[in-house]
């Protein structure tokens, strides 16, 4: 059983507060994203995990035991990064076998274990390459299997296939995802693609400015967004500022009834949620056939543009007005939700 305990762990650079009294549990075998834009903290946060990086204060547990005073080398982690931060002047089987020689293993188990972690990562056969002769992707591959032969506790991944073009993520997350489910080891991934968190995530933690905007399953997070943050990051989102009054909330010709009391609020659409029909003060400005689907940029009086996917890209054309209904909303008034619907 392996489980990670964060708590209340901060981390200031100079004035600079990179992570801010963030907490987290990590049930064992669980994998959980750090999902975030650039600068919200989840790299700083791997790093303190790892012991790359000291934090300022609060505590990390791995199995109840802490581990803020051991160096990396010491820590039941291992550490995947997106550089690879592989030897070029060894070869692979050398590069997985460095730190089991760190730990005087026996040469036999030495051997045994990097052959069987090279199979597993689909690169058997492959211990007497050099790195160098590698692709981006079977580097990425090696990179993943110095850090299991090692048999860690905690796994932990920071945007490693970020440097890889997109089909080569997808088959590489998806191995990835098995591998982890196959070992059942408790993974710890950062990313700041949003598709990346909802393919692999058994949860999703939101990052924003250090903290923590929302802890949940990849549905709940896309489907409840519990911050406009949130609802605007995830995949993609209609956010539209308006007022409430007398149970209607309005942003130029658009309204929708909602029953909450008066005052400012923004309401929170997904394209999929948001349907047409001929007629109406909504002028379609684009509609973009991606085959499956088609999505259509609607213009209202004011300037304001939202998005509404439907299933048949000929259905509507560019200049046509059309009528907006919403489906499902979210809506929230000091960065809080104060209504929605399914």
């Amino acid at each position: 059983m392996s489980k990670l305990t964060i708590a209340d762990v901060s981390k200031i650079f100079s004035t600079t507060v990179a992570v801010d009294t963030f907490s987290l549990d990590v049930a064992d075998g669980e994998l959980v994203c750090l999902l975030g834009p650039s600068g919200s903290g989840k790299s700083t946060l791997l790093r303190m995990i790892g012991g790359f990086e000291t934090p300022s204060s609060g505590s990390i547990r791995i199995d109840d035991e802490e581990v803020i005073h051991l160096p990396p080398e010491k820590r039941p982690t291992g550490m995947v990064f997106q550089s690879h931060a592989l030897w070029t002047h060894m070869n692979v089987f050398q590069n997985l076998a460095f730190g089991l020689k760190l730990r005087r293993r026996p040469k036999a188990e030495i051997k045994e274990r990097v052959e069987a972690v090279l199979d597993l990562v689909g690169l058997k056969g492959y211990g007497s390459r050099m790195t160098t002769q590698l692709s981006g992707g079977q580097q990425q591959r090696v990179a993943l299997a110095r850090s299991l032969v090692l048999e860690p506790k905690i796994l932990l991944l920071d945007e490693p296939f970020a440097s890889l073009d997109q089909h080569l993520r997808e088959r590489l997350r998806e191995e990835v995802r098995d591998i982890q489910q196959r070992l059942k080891i408790t993974t710890l991934f950062v990313t700041h693609g949003q598709d990346e968190a909802l393919a692999l995530a058994d949860r999703i933690v939101v990052m924003r400015d250090g903290r923590v905007e929302q802890v949940a399953r990849p549905d709940m997070v896309y489907r409840e967004p519990a911050t406009p943050f949130v609802a605007g990051f995830i995949g993609t989102m209609n956010l539209i500022d308006g007022t409430v009054a007398n149970g209607t909330f309005s942003r130029a010709s658009f309204s929708v009834p909602l029953p909450v009391a008066d005052g400012p609020a923004t309401l929170a659409i997904r394209p999929e949620a948001l349907s047409l029909t001929a007629g109406g003060q909504g002028i379609i400005h684009r509609v973009t056939d991606y085959g499956t689907h088609g999505l259509v940029d609607i213009d209202l009086p004011d300037g304001t543009r939202i998005k509404s996917m439907i299933s048949d890209a000929k259905a509507f054309a560019a200049g046509q007005s059309v009528d907006l209904k919403p489906t499902a909303i979210s809506a929230y008034r000091d960065n809080a939700v104060i209504y929605r619907t399914r």
